[in-house]
């Protein structure tokens, strides 16, 4: 009778595959980072498309109140939406001048950013004081409960918008532009210029169509 005999050696299996990563290794944590705030950012949008749907719903609900057109002053509102716009270039520019590790120049940026969405915030928070002081406040009807809730969202995340950027300026300032500076950077844009796209939306929808209704 021939015994076979057998190795009872380790077989040496690939790092990679033991950890579970594959050939490829890990994606760099800036990827990992952005990919993760892009689904933050799809929530957002989810949010948003809501009080999209709300408004659009109520929007001929007046209630015997002020429609769109009697209360929408289109000459402010093209001023708010070319300071949001022009925001997002700087904010363009800036990103672009963190990546080439120009402090000083992305805090520049920052600043004309930082001024322009300030300056869309102060001409929004007018229209609000105005619209209250002539009795149209969101209690007055459906109309305006759907108004005032759309557009404030986005105002509280413009709101949120510059906060962030003054701490992510600080940081840069007190830490220079690191690698985890940068990733705060990259996602702190990509929330800049969905605001933008929102903004779209509601100057179509809500101001452009309401000032035809």
């Amino acid at each position: 009778m021939t015994i076979t005999s057998i190795d009872s050696r380790p077989t040496a299996v690939p790092t990679e595959l033991v950890r579970g990563r594959g050939g490829g290794g890990p994606a760099p944590k800036r990827i990992v980072v952005a990919y993760g705030f892009w689904i933050f950012i799809l929530s957002d949008f989810v949010l948003f498309s809501g009080l999209f749907a709300a408004y659009a719903v109520l929007s001929g609900n007046t209630a015997g109140g002020p429609s769109g057109a009697e209360l929408f002053n289109l000459r402010n509102v093209f001023i708010e939406t070319m300071c949001l716009l022009f925001s997002s270039y700087t904010c363009g520019l800036g990103a672009l001048s963190a990546e080439r590790r120009q402090p000083a120049r992305f805090l520049i940026f920052a600043a004309v950013t930082f001024v322009l969405g300030a300056v869309f915030l102060f001409i929004e928070a007018s229209e609000f004081a105005g619209m209250v002081a002539k009795g149209a406040g969101p209690s007055r009807s459906a109309f305006l409960s759907g108004f005032f809730t759309l557009v404030g969202t986005h105002g509280v995340h413009v709101t949120g918008g510059l906060i962030w950027l003054i701490y992510l300026a600080a940081q840069v300032v007190v830490k220079g532009l690191r690698a985890a500076v940068l990733r705060r950077l990259l996602c702190w844009s990509l929330f800049w210029h969905a605001l933008d796209i929102v903004w779209v939306g509601v100057f179509t929808l809500v101001y452009l169509m309401g000032d035809f209704r």
